[in-house]
C-alpha cells in the first residue's frame, strides 16, 4: 500500500481502540483453545506499547520531560499510525540537525528522509505553521517593545530556518501595538530586492506611526552586511520626514540574531 491510500485510512483505523465482540455461536471448548490451521494471532506490535508510555510521560511531564527525538514520535503518531516511529524521528534529526530545523525544512527535504514520504512532511509544516501563529498571537496581544523576547522568539520561529531570504515589515501604531505583520519580498539564498519607496507607502496605507524591519540569512550568520546597513539607513532617511520611526532591523539567523540599533548602525 502506498502512502496515499495508507493516508485515506487514517481517519477510521489509525489509534482506534480495538473491542472484541462476543460470538453468538457456541464453539466447543477444544476449538477454543486450539490454534488455527494459520497458526496463532499475531503478537501486538511492539511500538503500540511504546506508544502508550510516551503519551503517559507527555501527559505527566510535558514536552520537557521527552528528548526531541521522543516529542518528534509524539508528532509522527498520527501521520505514520502503522510503523515504528523512533528510527524516523531520529533520522530527521540527523538530517536537519535540531527539532526547530526539521520543522522549519523544506517539505521536498523532509519527504527524502525514509518513512516520511510527502503526506507526512506536510503535517510537519502544519505543525510548524501553528507553533508560528501561537507565537504571533503572544507578540499581538502586547506592546511590543515592552514584549521583546517574545518578538525575537517570534521572528526565529518564523524564518530561521527558510531556505530563502525574506524581508519581513512590523508595523506598529503610537502605543508600539503590532498593526499587521507582513512577508514584503522573497528572495533567493543569499538577496533579496528590497525597495524602500515600497516600504514607505506601506507604512502610510497602514497609518503605522513605527516599524521594525527582520530579514534572515539563510547561511546562519546573522552578521549585517554592508547592503544591509545601507538599505536600512535609506527607509530610516525616507520614513522620518513622514513620522515613521525605524525601531530596529533585526537579522535573525540559525544561530542568533543582530540587532542593528543595539549596534548602532542607522
Amino acid at each position: 500500500m502506498n502512502e496515499g491510500e495508507a493516508d485515506d485510512e487514517r481517519g477510521f483505523f489509525a489509534e482506534r481502540p480495538f473491542t472484541l465482540t462476543a460470538d453468538p455461536t457456541p464453539i466447543p471448548p477444544l476449538v477454543r483453545q486450539s490454534k488455527t490451521a494459520s497458526g496463532p494471532a499475531p503478537d501486538k506490535p511492539h511500538y503500540h506499547g511504546h506508544r502508550d508510555r510516551l503519551r503517559v510521560r507527555f501527559a505527566e511531564g510535558g514536552a520537557s520531560a521527552l528528548a526531541d527525538y521522543e516529542l518528534l514520535e509524539l508528532i509522527l503518531f498520527r501521520s505514520i499510525p502503522r510503523a515504528d516511529t523512533k528510527g524516523i524521528a531520529k533520522a530527521l534529526l540527523a538530517r536537519f540537525g535540531s527539532f526547530a530545523e526539521v520543522l522549519g525544512a523544506d517539505p521536498t527535504l523532509l519527504a527524502e528522509v525514509k518513512g516520511v514520504g510527502a503526506s507526512t512532511a506536510l503535517d510537519l509544516k502544519i505543525v510548524a505553521a501553528a507553533g508560528s501563529r501561537l507565537a504571533r498571537g503572544e507578540v499581538g496581544k502586547r506592546e511590543i517593545l515592552g514584549s521583546w523576547n517574545q518578538v525575537l522568539d517570534y521572528c526565529r520561529a518564523a524564518m530561521a530556518f527558510e531556505t530563502k531570504e525574506q524581508f519581513r515589515l512590523l508595523f506598529l501604531d503610537k502605543k508600539n501595538a503590532l498593526i499587521a505583520d507582513e512577508v514584503q519580498q522573497r528572495g533567493t539564498i543569499d538577496h533579496t530586492p528590497v525597495y524602500p519607496r515600497e516600504v514607505v507607502k506601506r507604512a502610510l496605507e497602514l497609518s503605522a506611526s513605527a516599524l521594525i524591519l527582520v530579514h534572515n540569512h539563510p547561511s546562519g550568520d546573522p552578521t549585517p552586511s554592508r547592503a544591509d546597513i545601507e538599505m536600512t539607513k535609506t527607509i530610516a532617511d525616507a520614513a522620518k520626514p513622514l513620522g515613521i520611526s525605524v525601531h530596529d532591523h533585526i537579522i535573525i539567523g540559525k544561530s542568533g540574531h543582530v540587532s542593528m540599533k543595539s549596534l548602532r548602525l542607522f
